[in-house]
């Protein structure tokens, strides 16, 4: 039923609000960060601070929260040395995030999130597609209302063997791209650069525009933009627009990471993170939230969007 009130939300053509940074929040209230998993280690060590973040944004209006398991992909797992848990982590992932929605006054969804967390480049889509397949299936088994790839910094192929992990279950999928510009061509690329003020560094593959076309051949869900400095998300969201027939989104950043920290720079405003969403929103945005370093008080102030 979660889902359905979203579609709903959807068809009236109202503002769908998704969490923010579950890692960078963690992180924020004390719970330690892992070198290898970064946030993954939270849901069994210390959940309680998990279920307290997932409270929060559910507090602040968040229609959906997303599960703790960005960083516990078997891949990530596998090179912690923790490949036999990982259907144990991830379904402690998705029984607190269930917890938190159900324990709500009202109909909240939760996104299981799958992700390339770990890879870096270093994998190519022989090694990866079957943590993809294995990731989905235990999420799907555990209870997620919707799968939210979250293909942050991934190849255009490895974004695509997500996607098509995702065609034979029978849930609701959301994609999500990171992108960067490129300061010499001006050009918005998809790839990567989490903060341009601080020079965090930036990858760049092809034009995002492309691949936004190449997908939306394969998906027909919505398509969002995630982890990307403020100031290129709404041209992401003006190209989502012009190359997807489906529902947009943006989920953007406040600072960079040096592992296995979130650096808490780049902040904003309650009111400023408003007036870039509003932003979005004239644009087609429908799905609006943040990534890391964007916390509960900034999501809270999206609830003006509606």
């Amino acid at each position: 039923m979660s889902y359905k009130n979203l579609e709903y939300k959807f068809s009236k053509n109202e503002i769908v609000i998704l969490d923010g940074g579950n890692g960078g929040e963690l992180e924020r209230i004390g719970a330690p960060m892992d070198g290898k998993l970064w946030c993954g280690r939270c849901s069994m060590e210390n959940p309680h601070l998990v279920s307290k973040v997932h409270e929060s944004y559910i507090a602040a209006g968040a229609d959906v929260i997303t599960t703790n398991t960005y960083a516990t992909p078997p891949i990530a797992m596998k090179d912690a040395g923790l490949e036999d848990q990982v259907e144990e982590w991830n379904k402690q992932g998705v029984r607190l995030a269930r917890q938190a929605a159900e324990s709500a006054s009202r109909e909240i969804a939760v996104a299981g999130s799958v992700s390339t967390y770990g890879s870096w480049r270093k994998y190519g889509v022989e090694r990866l597609r079957p943590g993809f397949d294995q990731q989905i299936r235990i999420l799907v088994e555990a209870g997620v209302d919707l799968i939210i790839l979250e293909t942050l910094a991934s190849e255009p192929e490895i974004v695509e063997s997500a996607l098509e992990s995702t065609f034979e279950i029978d849930i609701p999928v959301w994609l999500s791209v990171s992108c960067a510009k490129n300061k010499i061509s001006g050009n918005l690329m998809h790839g990567v650069e989490e903060s341009i003020e601080h020079d965090s560094g930036s990858l760049h593959f092809e034009l995002f525009s492309k691949i936004i076309l190449d997908i939306s051949k394969k998906h027909s869900g919505p398509i969002l933009v995630m982890h990307s400095d403020l100031k290129v998300t709404n041209d992401a969201v003006k190209e989502l627009k012009s190359n997807h027939d489906g529902i947009i989104g943006a989920y953007p950043n406040a600072g960079f990471w040096e592992k296995p920290s979130w650096k808490f720079v780049d902040q904003i405003t309650p009111e400023s993170y408003l007036k870039e969403a509003e932003g979005w929103v004239s644009n087609g945005a429908q799905i609006v939230g943040g990534c890391c370093g964007v916390g509960p008080e900034l999501i809270e102030s999206l609830r003006q969007l509606n």
